[in-house]
């Protein structure tokens, strides 16, 4: 076994590094407070090439791996972007996987160029208000009417709806009494967003405010049958192949957000005295520090396992789900225990480890919670019985 970064690997974590000394916590707090979009980020990375890493080669990308991209993430994260930068970036590294892999040809030279040098924002509308984790009880339907499907549906938590030219829709175009199988009949558009037939709505929530998380309405929206991406009614199968990745790449945002919070911390617990000592001194405060970097170290074990089996090939769901679940106990382990390590100050804006707190705990629950991820272990990897 070798657990050693390539040279590659390591310069591009290097270049990341880079471009993040120019976005210090201070500019994240001011996006986050003011729900203004990083922009100055985003181009920054899109200007150096990063946004395109897994996009293959011939379609202006780097063709590399989920590994690589869950290193550009990480990085990101434990700069004190944490998800206000992982999130912008996010779904141009990873969401256009099933257009790479269903798309035809044409849609792919139209489209993936665009993403790589982002100039293409792309958003990813599955979930719905009465749906939530059972994606196969979804009720946005796609009728098709001569060469257009009529799209008519409401979608929530839709990120960078208001940001973004396109959107990757799962769809219904046969009813789920229609088909011998619930996952059967839906289909996979690849839909404009800002058009009159769609009205977008943020939704306010507790962090992550510098990329916008929205409710969106489809009033027989119009999408041409050279937009559907792959075959009619295979649409859930197709969007299935791209989790597993997007599962190890919110691992390894987890994963920085927790180192992130672990060096605030640990900086805080040298230079705070009391009683005529630094805090750190003290094993109530030093010894869960030592424990949530060792968490967050096994953790990452897990993102890399899972990142390497996804990019030979191999089957990695259940690794891709056990890193998900173990990042995201371990990230919000860690930011945690910084408020905790801060005192009083913690809960102060100043000190950024609230909102390294408030993300973290997004973590838990999105994209899938804890408790789905254990329902996916105990059934196939325990081969207990489903439960539900």
């Amino acid at each position: 076994m070798d657990f050693a970064l390539t040279e590659e690997q390591d310069m591009i974590r290097d270049a990341i590094r880079r471009i993040c000394t120019d976005f210090p916590d201070e500019y994240w707090a001011k996006c986050d407070e003011e729900h203004t979009f990083p922009w100055d980020f985003y181009n920054a990375l899109a200007h150096g090439g990063w946004i395109g890493i897994a996009i293959p080669e011939e379609y202006g990308g780097s063709g590399k791996g989920i590994t690589e991209a869950s290193i550009i993430l990480e990085e990101v994260s434990a700069s004190g972007a944490a998800m206000n930068g992982a999130s912008g970036i996010h779904l141009s590294i990873f969401g256009m996987h099933p257009v790479v892999k269903y798309g035809s040809e044409e849609m792919k030279q139209k489209y993936l160029p665009r993403v790589a040098n982002g100039d293409l924002h792309v958003a990813f509308g599955v979930t719905e208000p009465d749906a939530g984790t059972d994606t196969t009880s979804i009720t946005t339907t796609a009728t098709l009417d001569g060469d257009h499907y009529i799209v008519k549906g409401r979608k929530v938590w839709t990120t960078k709806a208001l940001d973004s030219e396109r959107v990757l829709l799962l769809t219904r175009t046969k009813s789920k009494e229609k088909v011998q199988r619930r996952s059967e009949g839906m289909t996979l558009l690849f839909a404009e967003l800002q058009r009159p037939e769609v009205s977008i709505s943020p939704i306010p929530k507790l962090g992550r405010n510098a990329v916008a998380t929205c409710e969106v309405v489809y009033d027989n929206l119009p999408v041409h049958v050279s937009d559907r991406v792959g075959e009619e009614g295979k649409g859930f199968r197709h969007i299935l192949d791209g989790l597993n990745a997007e599962r190890i790449l919110v691992a390894s945002e987890a994963l920085g957000i927790g180192r992130a919070a672990i060096r605030r911390a640990v900086n805080y617990a040298n230079e705070r005295v009391v009683f005529g000592r630094p805090i750190g001194q003290n094993q109530g405060v030093s010894f869960p520090l030592g424990e949530a970097r060792m968490r967050l170290d096994a953790a990452e074990l897990m993102i890399r396992k899972a990142s390497w089996l996804l990019d030979q090939g191999l089957p990695c769901g259940a690794e891709a789900n056990m890193a998900k679940w173990l990042a995201a106990d371990a990230c919000f382990q860690a930011a945690d225990q910084a408020v905790q390590t801060h005192g009083g100050f913690g809960y102060a804006k100043e000190f950024h480890v609230e909102r390294y707190w408030r993300e973290a705990r997004l973590m838990r629950i999105a994209p899938i919670s804890q408790e789905m991820v254990l329902n996916y272990v105990t059934e196939h990897v325990l081969e207990l019985p489903r439960s539900y």
